[in-house]
């Protein structure tokens, strides 16, 4: 089974929550989330702690990974996307990031996703910190 980092390095008011993503060890891309609203649905980056993450089939994203066991809450996911307004709550993966607009954003969002679902299994352990 797969050991996932999530490293949150910087939180923004306007554009969310940016950090990286290390699986086994070694950094394999950027992340976008929400800003932290104290773990509000839908509007909400989730308390840093460890999670067990599930392959499941997501009626709007396909073929994705759901959080599990996140107080309080439901249906976190990963998937592509871009900017704080896409992300719903979720994690987004990019391989860099960048400016869409007026918006900072994180960039080959598609991309990087397909890539990260090719690599995992059927679950993972994710651990949350944060270095800001």
């Amino acid at each position: 089974m797969k050991i996932v980092e999530l490293i949150r390095l910087e939180e923004n008011y306007e554009h969310g929550t940016f950090g990286i993503i290390k699986i086994d060890k070694q950094v394999f891309c950027c992340t976008l989330e929400p800003r932290d609203e104290e773990n509000a649905s839908n509007i909400s980056s989730i308390p840093a702690q460890q999670y067990l993450c599930n392959r499941i089939q997501s009626p709007k994203y396909g073929i994705t990974f759901t959080v599990l066991n996140v107080p309080g809450r439901s249906c976190i996911l990963f998937h592509a996307g871009n900017i704080d307004d896409h992300t719903k709550g979720c994690i987004l993966l990019g391989r860099n990031w960048g400016k869409l607009g007026n918006d900072r954003a994180i960039l080959n969002s598609g991309d990087t996703f397909k890539s990260f679902m090719k690599d995992m299994g059927r679950e993972f352990h994710l651990t949350i910190s944060e270095v800001y």
